[in-house]
Order: C-alpha cells, then structure tokens, then sequence
C-alpha cells in the first residue's frame, strides 16, 4: 500500500479571504432574448446610426412648430419681395440660403423651405406610420388565423391574399383619391385627405405581412410548445395569443421596420402625382412635384429629395440590423 499524501490543511481548506471575496460576488444572472437581441444590436453601429437618425426626424416632426419658431419662418407665408418677378429667381445668391432662410426659398412664392421640409416630415412619418400600424395589425390577425387553423379558412385568407396582391394599387389610389369630394365620412381637408391615404395604403398592403406571417405560423405549430399546450387542453384563442404570437414578434417588428420606408416612398409618390395631401399644405412629394416645373432653382428638389433619402435609408439600415439582432441564423 501506499502512504496517504501528506495534504498540509492550509491546502486543503480555503482562506478565509477567499470565501469572503467569493461571498460578495454577485450570481451568474441569465438574460433574455430580449436582452441578447439588444446587446447584438448595439453593436451594429450601421443600425444604432440609422436609429439615431429616425429618432431625430422624429423629434424634428413633434417639434416641427417650436423649429420654425425659432430657426424660420411659417410654412404658409409668402414672401414675394425674395423674389424677383421677371425671371422667378430669388434675388438672393444661391437661391435666397441664408441665416434667415437656411434653405432658402420657393421661386413662386418665397416660402421658407426650411419651414415645409419640416412640416412635410409630420405628414411623411404620420401616415407611414399609422398606415404601416393598419397593414401589419391585419395582415397579423389574418396570417395568424390563416396559418393556425388551416383547411377552409385559411384557403379563404389565402385566395384574398392572391386577389390584393394581384390589385393595381397605384392606379386604385389614384382613381379613389381622385374622386373622394372636399368633405366626406365627418372630415374634411387635410384630416380628410390624411386619413384617406392611410386607409389607401394600409387597408392594401397588409397580405405582404399577411403571407410572412402565416408561414412562419405553419411552422411553429408543428412544435414541440404547441403540442404541449394542446395536450394540457389550451384552446385556440389561447395557443394563438400565449404561445405564437411571441414568437413572431421578431418577424413583425423587422417588417414592420422594413415596411415603413415603402409607405413614406407611396406617400410622396401620390402626392407628387397630384392625389395626396393637397397643396398649400407642405408635404415632401408635393414639393418635388412643383420643384419638377421649375429648372431655375435646382436646390427646390434637392432638399426635399435628400429628406426622402436620409428617411428611406435610416429605417433600411435599422431595419437590417434589426433583423441580423434577432434572427442572427437568418441573416448568415
């Protein structure tokens, strides 16, 4: 046999520092996914930008009145003595740009530019925003439903899918649009007008979300949670709205991201065809509508152009990184 190792008992137990110094370490805590998803997405600077920049236009749109207040001047304004009436240039150098003007003004009527780029950003973002809400409100029900349950009902969402994919949206926004009078439903003017172009858009565009979500549905039923809580006897209404709809919280919110932009481009594609938010009333499109009968002053389009883009391209860099932050397999 061999002799036991001589163990000296300073080794063999812990000093007392180190049970106090283990003591007031904190637990291992877990995280969530939420918590997972939002550590990867603070790493994509690319996106955190894109985010900083919408929650600045948004600020900008909210606070639109107190901007003009103090940087500009109002939206509707005329200032025809900034124009010269032979040739409809402003008088000023580079199109009327100044401390007083940072963008200068229209050729026709010397409003401040400035003053109805961000006016127009509360009309882009209000019914991109409101009509995005209606599409992906409906299109989640009906995906949901449709994907669930199967058979006969979701045959019926699906074929009316088929139906508003296949509608020509451009040319039934422009028709109906077109022939809605000054005063219709209880409203009218702008409110009208607004309103209009969120049901147009939203009501419409809601089977793109609609198929997303139905198919992620048929896949999530088939697993092993489903079948679990079917088994301890959950019902329908519940399975839908405890057990999949968290699940597809992530699909929703990066389309929802993704679906945005789309409507503020549908929106200024209708207002710059004539159908929209009515002038005087700033609105982006509208401005590059006039700005397109007038070659004078190049910087009439360009500003209202360059919101477009910095607004299109933000929520699309958010919108990526949205996605590779929760769904980081799918983005591989």
């Amino acid at each position: 046999m061999t002799a036991p190792l001589d163990v000296p008992e300073s080794a063999a137990q812990a000093a007392p520092e180190a049970v106090v110094a283990g003591a007031d370490r904190k637990a291992i805590q877990g995280r969530s996914l939420g918590q997972i998803a939002w550590m990867r997405l603070k790493r994509d600077k690319v996106a955190m930008t894109g985010a900083g920049v919408i929650v600045f236009l948004i600020l900008v749109a909210v606070f639109a009145p107190v901007l003009v207040a103090w940087f500009g001047h109002p939206p509707l304004e005329f200032h025809r003595d900034m124009i010269d009436q032979t040739t409809q240039i402003p008088k000023d150098r580079f199109g009327g740009i100044s401390w007083e003007y940072p963008f200068g003004v229209d050729p026709v009527w010397g409003r401040d530019i400035f003053s109805r780029i961000l006016y127009g950003a509360r009309i882009s973002l209000l019914i991109a925003f409101l009509a995005t809400l209606l599409s992906v409100g409906i299109g989640t029900v009906l995906g949901v439903v449709a994907g669930y349950f199967g058979g006969w009902v979701d045959s019926l969402i699906s074929r009316a899918m088929d139906v508003f994919l296949a509608f020509p949206l451009l040319v039934f926004a422009i028709a109906l649009a077109g022939v809605v009078p000054d005063r219709a439903f209880g409203l009218t003017g702008d409110t009208l007008r607004v309103s209009l172009l969120i049901f147009i858009i939203g009501f419409f565009n809601w089977p793109y979300i609609g198929r997303i979500i139905r198919g992620q549905t048929l896949s999530l039923r088939e697993r092993e949670f489903i079948d679990a809580s079917r088994s301890l006897g959950a019902r329908g209404p519940y399975i839908i709205f405890r057990e999949l709809l968290p699940n597809l919280m992530a699909p929703i919110l990066i389309y929802s991201t993704l679906l945005i932009p789309t409507n503020i481009l549908f929106e200024a594609a209708l207002s710059f065809l004539g159908v929209g938010v009515r002038p005087p009333t700033p609105t982006w499109g509208g401005m590059l509508a006039e700005a397109a009968r007038i070659y004078t002053v190049p910087h009439y389009a360009i500003f209202p152009g360059l919101a477009i883009f910095i607004t299109v391209l933000a929520f699309n860099l958010f919108g990526d990184g949205l996605r590779d932050a929760l769904d980081p397999r799918g983005s591989r």
